[in-house]
């Protein structure tokens, strides 16, 4: 509990920190993306160059508020390193009832590869999932309730550009009729500025939370 507690008023207090030390060496972009952009197939997907490219250390937040069209639509992120678009990472999420969700990776040397798959309450509505990586631990994915991926080596990753897409055949109903998925991109230079990873351990923190009490509930 007490830990709980630390993170909690590390959270509440961080803020007026980052207001009284500016911290030129962290971004943050928003981009809200409508459902209409799911319903296509992934090589109608177009890739959405970003103003700002993400490295060294970067966290992307989805916040999915996306109303399903039919109980198979997904909706599939992909991000893309700058240097080679031909890798990337990709997360996906399914519809209600089975809230699939699924981690996969596109390497160079051993092409597509799903690191994480579970097709029964895969991800909580209610929550975010957490995308996060830094050059030196990897990349590490949370679904909302718990860290499904942990220190991947993926190699140097710095994104790019983004792509979506949600439907698996263009004969399929439409993946998702009403809603919005919002995309958060946090990064920054910890050797420009200790204090630029600070926003990822608050994230790391109330995701323990988040996972420990989805887990509790459940029992």
């Amino acid at each position: 509990m007490k830990y709980i507690v630390g993170l909690v008023f590390l959270f509440l207090f961080a803020p007026a920190f980052a207001q009284e030390y500016t911290n030129p060496s962290l971004t943050i972009d928003t981009i809200e993306v409508p459902s209409g952009e799911f319903n296509k197939v992934q090589r109608e997907a177009q890739q959405v160059i970003l103003e700002t490219v993400h490295a060294v250390s970067w966290q992307v937040t989805i916040d999915n508020n996306l109303l399903y069209g039919n109980p198979n639509g997904n909706a599939v992120l992909r991000l893309y390193d700058v240097e080679d678009p031909e890798r990337f990472i990709e997360v996906g999420m399914g519809a209600q009832p089975d809230y699939k969700y699924w981690v996969a990776v596109q390497t160079l040397k051993e092409g597509y590869i799903v690191v994480h798959r579970d097709l029964e309450r895969g991800w909580p509505p209610t929550a975010k999932s957490i995308i996060s990586y830094t050059d030196r631990a990897g990349l590490t994915i949370n679904n909302g309730a718990r860290i499904v991926v942990s220190n991947l080596d993926i190699g140097v990753f710095a994104i790019g550009s983004y792509s979506v897409h949600g439907m698996e055949s263009t004969t399929d109903p439409p993946a998702a009729s009403s809603g919005i998925f919002i995309l958060e991109f946090l990064s920054g230079d910890p050797a420009k500025n200790p204090f630029v990873l600070l926003p990822f351990y608050i994230a790391a923190g109330i995701g323990v939370i988040v996972g420990t009490l989805y887990l509790t509930k459940r029992r």
